[in-house]
């Protein structure tokens, strides 16, 4: 009887073993799926729900190191709404935070393959990494992003004879060495923006690497009903 007793006795503590272990194990997942939660909200501008810049960096240097072990080009493209700043004052911060989750939404589809990354850079500029991806190819695609935002039509009244919002992108492609830093790939991008920019906007402008021939610094061909 005594043994009996004590089996039964094991069996109960073994139960609630199970039971106590089984909690544990729902506890667990549910932290580590808040934490996996987490990491992907530090990650994500709140606005637009793309990448942020801090992971715009994060992506970057680690693209940067792996293409160039492999020997492969990276290419990016940096992408400003032109004259957002009276759009924002005409029409007001809630029509602008729209406005730039509109554009963000273009960019985030033109990303297309697992290795792209779209990413708000700040304000109202974005950015497009493209892995294994030469420079007149990442043009091309920066045209198309130009051509997709111009098709929004969001109406811009100051913004000239359009009265839409347009935007200008700057677009550079490299071959990463040890001599190179991330840092000289957003420079010629920026270089090219900015002179997108000075151009008139609604542009999309390549800059070629230091060590390739000017004669690369290019414009996309005109688009079939492009403006």
């Amino acid at each position: 009887m005594r043994r009996e007793r004590r089996v039964a006795e094991l069996k109960r503590e073994l139960a609630a073993a199970k039971k106590t272990q089984a909690r544990l194990q729902r506890e667990k997942d549910e932290a580590q799926g808040l934490a996996a939660k987490l990491l992907a909200l530090s990650a994500q501008d709140s606005l637009t729900e793309i990448a942020n810049r801090r992971r715009f960096d994060e992506f970057l240097d680690k693209e940067w190191r792996r293409s160039a072990r492999a020997g492969a080009a990276v290419a990016l493209v940096l992408c400003d709404i032109d004259r957002f700043k009276p759009f924002n004052d005409r029409y007001g911060h809630q029509q602008g935070d729209d406005c730039l989750r509109r554009v963000a939404r273009v960019i985030a589809e033109r990303a297309k393959r697992g290795g792209d990354l779209a990413a708000r850079y700040g304000g109202d500029e974005f950015a497009l990494i493209l892995p294994n991806t030469n420079l007149r190819n990442a043009l091309q695609l920066a045209d198309r992003v130009r051509g997709a935002i111009e098709q929004l039509a969001i109406r811009h009244e100051t913004a000239g004879a359009k009265g839409i919002v347009t935007a200008s992108l700057g677009v550079a492609a490299m071959t990463p060495t040890r001599t190179l830093a991330p840092g000289a790939l957003i420079a010629q991008a920026d270089a090219a923006l900015y002179q997108a920019k000075l151009s008139g906007g609604n542009q999309a402008l390549a800059r070629p690497a230091p060590d390739e021939p000017a004669s690369d610094e290019v414009s996309p061909p005109p688009a079939a009903g492009a403006g």
